[in-house]
């Protein structure tokens, strides 16, 4: 009888494992081809103009950047602050930006903020901290396909956005999750190096007849917010008498007084104009928004832009997973681009096992593209997300790589046209480029002498190898 138990409660947990498994590859088996009407729709030349446009843009390249301009941003707002991400959590960067958000609200400014589902459930889910904040009356926080594994269907649909909007004065777009292992300074065992853009609307008024793109990425945030996958965080303000929710606002209250002293010059008025550079055109590039898979409309426009190259195409992503057509497009790059070449993280050096390991298991058809693959070997892990097209294109965003960004998640991309900040951009990417290795074969490498390459254990190469193989049913996902 016991036996009997054992064997039947070994089947129910088999039946399950196997029913959230197929339940969740099961909606992203099938890639999707570009539609004609996508093709119809789509035009490298739009992306492009002979004149300036209203724009003006500036890079983020640091963590602290990224830190003192959504202060420095959040703190001129006069109406609204919109914050979309992947990922927020607690830490002492995303209580310095939390804190000054609820002192905005305290002034009356309207907060709306936006967080992926699973990041929404795991990490703020019984968090004090975010109650404090949804709890007021000024801020309304929506979680995106709220994290239910009971439906695992519908549990791979994530979004992957990442932007900051404030008023019609400017944003922030690019790659960086919300806490500290992406924003700020504060010591940690644990951080990346990414990338973003700050676009700094010249003409709120719409005097020249030239529309800013913040006006771009504000419509497809009200897209987003309305969609029946998004539900409200706790915003009831009965929570702001809860003990511990009342000690968190307190806490707010000080941390931002404490910011304001010891940060006086991130809450003086800016001169943008002085800050940013000139751009040509900003254009707003975006994934499908819907929770199944996609048709992969991102890459698409993206492939589209770096066809039109002339010398050259560098692409710098955190890993690379790709299909047949992913391939087949940008093979067609290489051979069409005389300075074609992608950086990657190595395997050693990266912090995505299951990227790392597919990457291993397919490292030559990614070789084989003919593009000239690089892998960096900085010691952190580079989670920038990037492609310079020729001399004055610049494309930064959240899209990684891979089949996920491609198939799966929703992503956003800016490219802007500026010869000025291709430059920046250009600058940067070299410096990291100093830090690679050059891949030379499937299974060899041009070393330069100041990298040391961090070992790995032989227990986690096996596990990378096995894992690279049992994955490939499932690498939609990847």
């Amino acid at each position: 009888m016991k036996r009997f138990k054992i064997r039947w409660l070994l089947f129910v947990l088999a039946f399950f494992l196997v029913y959230l498994i197929a339940g969740a590859v099961g909606p992203f088996l099938y890639y999707k081809k570009v539609a004609e009407e996508t093709k119809k729709n789509f035009s490298a030349s739009d992306c492009y103009s002979d004149t300036a446009g209203v724009d003006r843009a500036m890079l983020l390249e640091t963590n602290k950047s990224a830190w003192d301009e959504r202060i420095r941003l959040f703190h001129q707002a006069k109406e609204r602050i919109i914050l979309s991400t992947f990922d927020m959590r607690d830490g002492k960067s995303t209580r310095d930006l939390l804190a000054v958000l609820y002192h905005k609200a305290e002034e009356g400014i309207k907060i709306k903020i936006l967080v992926d589902g699973v990041s929404g459930t795991i990490r703020m889910e019984e968090n004090e901290l975010f109650y404090a904040l949804s709890s007021h009356p000024n801020v309304e926080i929506k979680i995106y396909n709220k994290l239910n594994v009971a439906m695992p269907w519908k549990t791979q649909g994530r979004m992957h956005d990442k932007y900051v909007i404030v008023d019609e004065l400017a944003y922030i777009l690019g790659g960086r999750n919300t806490f500290d292992y992406f924003i700020g300074d504060y010591p940690n065992k644990n951080m990346s190096y990414d990338r973003e853009v700050l676009i700094y609307n010249t003409d709120p008024q719409q005097r020249q007849g030239d529309k800013s793109s913040l006006y771009q990425v504000e419509a497809y945030f009200s897209h987003m917010w309305k969609k029946k996958e998004c539900r409200l965080f706790h915003d009831e303000e009965s929570l702001s008498k809860d003990e511990k929710v009342k000690s968190m606002i307190d806490m707010l209250t000080k941390r931002y007084e404490k910011l304001k002293t010891e940060n006086p010059d991130l809450f003086k008025p800016c001169d943008y104009d002085l800050m940013t550079c000139e751009t040509n055109k900003v254009t707003l590039l975006s994934n499908p928004t819907g929770i199944y898979g996609k048709e992969p409309v991102l890459f698409y426009e993206l492939s589209e832009l770096m066809k039109q190259a002339k010398e050259r195409v560098i692409i710098h992503t955190p890993y690379v997973v790709l299909n047949g057509y992913m391939k087949r497009e940008l093979t067609e790059i290489a051979g069409k681009v005389p300075d074609s070449r992608m950086v990657i993280n190595s395997v050693e050096n990266g912090d995505n096992f299951m990227a790392s390991s597919d990457y291993l298991y397919r490292k030559k058809g990614v070789y084989n593209t003919g593009l000239s693959l690089l892998e960096y070997d900085g010691g952190v892990s580079y989670h920038g997300k990037s492609v310079v097209i020729d001399e004055d294109m610049s494309i930064i965003g959240s899209y990684n790589m891979d089949l996920r960004s491609t198939y799966v998640d929703t992503e956003l991309m800016l490219a802007v046209q500026s010869k000025e900040l291709t430059e920046e951009l250009t600058g940067y990417m070299d410096a990291m480029e100093k830090d690679c290795r050059v891949v030379t074969g499937p299974d060899t490498y041009e070393v330069p002498e100041h990298i040391r390459v961090e070992e790995i254990g032989v227990w986690k190469k096996i596990a990378m190898r096995v894992v690279g193989l049992i994955m490939q049913p499932f690498r939609s996902l990847v």
